[in-house]
Parts: structure tokens; C-alpha cells; sequence
């Protein structure tokens, strides 16, 4: 039988926007137009970024959130439990957040793999100078 806090956290979709005015740094709360863009549902997408802030606020006072507080933070979600850890592993799979030591902790490796990628179009497909970007 799978356990759902066991699954794997694998790649995760996230919808990208050509138009300018969509950017997330146009937004008035860029924490949930980025949870839009990985989440289909409005209320899942204010529930990530709940999740988000939570650890985000833990992590700068030095009392990281830690993964055996899963009950609590279901209940301040409002979520069950299959819900809380299909949203957990969607942002563990974007690289938003990783879990080390049984500790929530806010996460760099979605901006790198963005970096990566936009580095090989940049030179590989668009044949430009790196340095431009």
C-alpha cells in the first residue's frame, strides 16, 4: 500500500505566461500568482501560499517548521491529510521548498533550474550571447 507523505516528489507543471502584464513582478501578491501557476484551483493556490509564509516566517526566526508539525498545519490549512501532501509534494517537485532534517525550509533550486533553462534557450536555441541575459 503507497503512503501518500511517502510519495515522490517528482518535476512539477508550471503554466508560463508570454504576455508582460502577467509577470509575476507586476503582481499586487506575487506569492499567489505563483501559486496559480502551479496550482489549478484557486483555493489550493491560497492554501500553498499559506504553507509558504509559514515556513517562510519560521525559517527567519530561526525555528525552522518542522515535519513531524504536519497535524497543525493541516488543521491551520484546513485541509485532510491527502490534500496537505499533494500540495507539499507539488512544491517540493517545483524545487519551492525542501525538507531536509525534517525541516520546511524555503528553497533556491526552483530559481536555478529557471536559471538553467533560460541559459540553454538563451544560448543554445536563440545563439546569444550569455552575458545578455
Amino acid at each position: 500500500m503507497s503512503i501518500v507523505k511517502d510519495a515522490p516528489r517528482t518535476s512539477t507543471t508550471i503554466v508560463l505566461r508570454s504576455d508582460s502584464n502577467a509577470r509575476i513582478t507586476h503582481s499586487r501578491d506575487p506569492y499567489y500568482s505563483l501559486m496559480r501557476r502551479l496550482f489549478q484551483e484557486e483555493a489550493t493556490a491560497t492554501r500553498g501560499q499559506k504553507f509558504l509564509l509559514m515556513i517562510e516566517e519560521r525559517q527567519k526566526s530561526g525555528n525552522p517548521l518542522r515535519s513531524n508539525e504536519w497535524k497543525e498545519i493541516m488543521e491551520q490549512l484546513g485541509v485532510d491529510r491527502g490534500s496537505f501532501y499533494s500540495m507539499r509534494n507539488k512544491l517540493l517537485g517545483a524545487g519551492l521548498i525542501s525538507n531536509r532534517n525534517r525541516e520546511y525550509r524555503l528553497s533556491g533550486q526552483f530559481s536555478k533550474d529557471l536559471l538553467d533553462m533560460a541559459r540553454w534557450w538563451w544560448t543554445a536555441v536563440l545563439n546569444e550571447n550569455p552575458d545578455s541575459l
